[in-house]
């Protein structure tokens, strides 16, 4: 009997096209002889749609007529099931809602706010679905860059110097943020969005008018804005991590060749100035071109991210160092990187078909480690004897006996 394994991806994202990219890249490494795919594509609305119709990239070019051609389904949030619904069956009259498929593991492939920050791990750990990739604590802690370098900090695994406040902080109170800033990271900065991926909202600021430039510009995409010391002889090296908290490896160091002062959009997604698709189309040197025993330093300063994070999956730790004195500082994690790192692996000597088989089976054995836990207690106290009527009458009474309605 094969597995069904349902894909998600798209999203309510800036990263929204970059994870059908992905999604579609996983889809076709993915072996059919041992699983049936289900496509789940997430609309820019949030609307869940499925159809052989997703497979094919040209599709996409066109949204609207896109979703004319699949089914629109959901899933309930009801504990241990699993199946997935059609929208337009199961009204009033009806006998019920059509199963458009039983589902056995989830993969997400998404980008982004709303997508890999927790809030859709949390939808599947509602579900209680096997799942890979980070649950819903990992997750927003790795996506939000103040939390992640917080807990980094505290773990004594090294990051820049940073300053960090709130979009409502910044209006009140700019002149006083400004000061902070200059005081105590100088320029030049980077400016970031504290929960994007994909380079979105990121800038380089060399004075206070750029600062105030880029500090607007983030503000557009997040509510917390994060500056960092900007290390100016920069060499950026990434490395993915493949596993759980306790049983992970790390592959082989790339090191990804940015058109500017730090690596954009364009040079991640769309090869530097070619036209590409997905993060293997960017320019890079695998592995990267440094020695030996700093490649060693990076694999383990990542799989120590990742453990600390409680990560879960595949993900890309990207570091940086600071070649004026061969310091090196952890500068995000992607709990789900950009084509699933796929192309690291396969330098390690692990084939994208192997790395997508890994991750139904790390699903798959986290819910059985899970499943052993114990969440609720069997006995239900309002069914227990004795004192209960006396204790249950007396407290409701004397606990509510003093509290007063809210005037409105």
């Amino acid at each position: 009997m094969k597995t069904n394994v349902a894909v998600f991806f798209g999203g309510r994202s800036v990263e929204h096209e970059i994870s059908v990219l992905s999604a579609l890249q996983a889809i076709n490494a993915m072996d059919t002889e041992k699983y049936n795919i289900v496509p789940i594509y997430i609309s820019k609305q949030g609307r869940w749609f499925t159809g052989d119709a997703l497979l094919n990239i040209d599709n996409y070019r066109n949204l609207k007529t896109l979703e004319t051609k699949l089914t629109e389904v959901y899933m309930r949030p009801v504990y241990g099931d699993y199946n997935l619904y059609d929208v337009r069956q199961g009204g009033l009259f009806s006998k019920g809602p059509r199963v458009v498929s039983e589902l056995h593991v989830a993969l997400p492939v998404l980008h982004g706010t709303n997508c890999e920050d927790g809030i859709f791990e949390g939808v599947l750990e509602t579900i209680g679905i096997p799942f890979a990739g980070c649950n819903t604590l990992s997750s927003a802690n790795g996506m939000d860059k103040i939390t992640m370098k917080m807990i980094l900090n505290a773990e004594g695994i090294p990051v820049v110097d940073y300053v960090w406040f709130t979009d409502k902080q910044w209006t009140s109170d700019r002149d006083a943020i400004v000061e902070r800033v200059e005081k105590k990271l100088g320029y030049p900065v980077i400016v970031k969005p504290a929960n994007l991926g994909s380079s979105v909202g990121i800038g380089k600021a060399a004075d206070r008018t750029q600062l105030i430039d880029k500090i607007n510009e983030a503000e557009r995409f997040s509510q917390r804005i994060i500056v960092e010391h900007m290390i100016e002889h920069l060499k950026e090296i990434n490395c993915s991590v493949l596993g759980d908290a306790d049983d992970h490896q790390s592959s082989v160091c790339e090191e990804p060749i940015k058109t500017g002062d730090f690596l954009s959009y364009t040079d991640k997604y769309m090869g530097g100035s070619k036209t590409g698709a997905g993060m293997q189309a960017s320019d890079k040197r695998i592995p990267a071109d440094i020695p030996e025993a700093t490649s060693d330093a990076i694999r383990k300063m990542a799989a120590d991210t990742f453990r600390v994070l409680s990560c879960h999956g595949v993900s890309r730790i990207d570091v940086m160092i600071d070649e004026a004195d061969g310091k090196i500082y952890v500068n995000e994690i992607n709990t789900i990187p950009g084509s699933l790192s796929f192309y690291l692996w396969e330098a390690t000597g692990i084939s994208f078909t192997s790395l997508m088989d890994r991750l139904v089976q790390l699903a798959l054995r986290r819910k059985r480690e899970t499943d052993r836990k114990t969440f609720t207690y069997d006995q239900n106290i309002f069914a227990m004897g004795g004192g209960t009527k006396g204790g249950v009458k007396g407290g409701l009474k004397g606990g509510l006996k003093g509290c007063k309605a809210p005037k409105r």
